[in-house]
């Protein structure tokens, strides 16, 4: 099976407001070089944001309502417009003041989500990490992107999060490669205690932790990360970006991929016994 590029939600959210753009100068009579006139800019401008090839300003869009004399529906385009923009965001805009409003924010929504599904196949998810594994992860990753340092901070805001696990209807079901347990992501002892902390947390009601281990037999290959919350959103984290992926085509794709994934992956004592080895690899 092939999954769609994650980025493509966004496109296909900002071709759909092109299109609610094209309509709105139709509808008012308009050809592209009389409203490019009314709005005072080039053609090619319009041309651009009619393709979805550029992203609309606020003021742009306020521009083309006014020269189609429907100032009423620019509040509404200009919301969606935002939404889209908040789709595919990178990480080092995301970080741009540090890490602390990020993990807030997936605070946030991991306390509104009832079901989380996740899949990582190279760190556990945030909110099952330790303390000094966090900290030395962050301390990578603001290194790797040049952004302010407040690791900290950051560091108590995503702790935070695996309050959830004790706390109200919430149900986390995880798979992880195998490779998670191994990648030596930290000092020894910082990672000895990262996966005695995952032992910990399998018996609580909230988890379900599944291994898929370096012999399971592929159906699905090795993904990026991704996290499923309510069947609603899925979040797909690259190097470079965060991707909120919304549209039903793609999010039945990566809820196919998760149930296939989940196949190949152990669960219980199986789980744990590999757990127990990477621990013992790091004597």
């Amino acid at each position: 099976m092939t999954t769609a590029s994650p980025s493509s939600s966004a496109q296909a959210a900002r071709e759909a407001l092109a299109v609610r753009l094209t309509h709105l100068r139709k509808d008012a009579g308009l050809t592209g070089k009389e409203l490019s006139a009314r709005c005072g800019w080039h053609p090619a401008k319009t041309t651009r944001i009619q393709k979805a090839a550029a992203a609309p300003s606020d003021t742009d869009i306020r521009t083309w309502c006014a020269a189609c004399d429907a100032d009423d529906q620019a509040d509404d385009l200009i919301a969606t417009a935002r939404a889209v923009n908040s789709m595919y965001m990178e990480w080092r805009r995301l970080h741009q003041g540090g890490m602390r409003k990020v993990q807030e924010d997936w605070y946030a929504l991991h306390e509104q989500t009832r079901i989380c599904r996740v899949y990582l196949s190279n760190l556990p998810p945030g909110f099952l990490q330790t303390p000094a594994f966090a900290t030395a992860l962050m301390e990578q990753i603001t290194a790797f992107q040049g952004t302010p340092n407040d690791v900290a901070e950051a560091v108590a805001a995503r702790v935070a999060r695996s309050r959830f696990l004790y706390e109200g209807e919430h149900r986390f079901v995880i798979l992880m490669e195998e490779s998670v347990l191994r990648f030596r992501t930290a000092d020894p002892e910082t990672m000895r205690g990262q996966l005695r902390h995952l032992l910990a947390v399998m018996p609580l009601a909230s988890v379900s932790l599944g291994i898929i281990p370096f012999t399971a037999r592929r159906t699905i290959w090795p993904l990026e990360a991704f996290y499923v919350h309510d069947d609603t959103m899925a979040v797909v984290e690259t190097l470079t970006a965060e991707i909120k992926v919304m549209q039903p085509r793609e999010l039945a794709d990566y809820t196919k991929a998760f149930a296939g994934l989940a196949q190949m992956a152990v669960h219980g004592d199986d789980a744990r016994a590999l757990i127990h080895t990477a621990i013992d690899a790091l004597e």
